[in-house]
């Protein structure tokens, strides 16, 4: 049973991230006054924004900090560089170079039983990227990336796979010139589905990986150690 198990949650995260906003995380968690770190790369493949304004794709690269404040509530921290590429509606896509990112969050453990978690989160990420010049106007932009997930896992010897559900935001802000204008993501997107796995590499050593669809194509890889 736990065989089929492992290999209908392997299934289901394989095509999760060949199809598929913040990470979740999973619901490995530190426990109180431990320290989780690591580092993570997160991409989001295709994100549909309101109105003309089309789809965005951002790839972001983070190190990671988690802190157990209790055995059932975690601070999670996180900061690094990532890109944003915007793409209009019937206009060329504008590329934004990478720069300063970074993120905050937190994630509260209603039950842990029996190798089964229920893990709730709320996680924000804010990418800053490098303004551009098009033309002789400049423009700038900031991604923001809001979310809430409630995850279930169940605890094997060397895989934990998790699935859960989220709501979620993504706001694009963009700038021309000193004109500043905030846009929404498509707001008939915003529930989306998680599916994701910690493979265990060692004692106290692992890796996630995480898939998310529906609201976003969005998929993140992390390598993870607890001291």
């Amino acid at each position: 049973m736990r065989r089929r198990l492992i290999i209908v949650f392997i299934l289901l995260f394989s095509f999760t991230v060949c199809a598929q906003a913040a990470p979740c995380y999973g619901t490995k968690m530190p426990e109180k006054k431990k320290f989780f770190c690591g580092l993570q790369t997160h991409v989001i493949f295709k994100r549909y924004l309101e109105g003309e304004y089309g789809k965005l794709r951002s790839t972001q690269h983070f190190l990671l900090l988690s802190y157990g404040i209790s055995n059932w509530l975690s601070l999670d921290l996180k900061g690094g560089a990532g890109n944003m590429k915007q793409h209009p509606a019937g206009r060329d896509e504008v590329d934004y170079p990478s720069s300063f990112n970074g993120g905050y969050g937190f994630r509260l453990k209603p039950y842990d039983k029996e190798n089964l978690k229920m893990v709730f989160g709320f996680q924000h990420i804010s990418v800053h990227p490098k303004a551009i010049r098009l033309g002789a106007t400049k423009h700038g932009a900031v991604l923001d990336d809001w979310q809430v997930s409630f995850l279930a896992s169940r605890y094997f010897k060397k895989i934990n796979p998790y699935l859960g559900a989220k709501f979620s935001r993504v706001d694009y802000i963009h700038w021309i010139e000193e004109d500043r204008k905030r846009v929404m993501s498509d707001l008939t997107k915003c529930f989306g589905l998680v599916s994701g796995a910690d493979f265990m590499l060692g004692e106290g050593f692992w890796v996630n990986l995480e898939g998310q669809f529906f609201d976003a194509a969005a998929a993140a890889l992390s390598i993870n150690l607890k001291f």
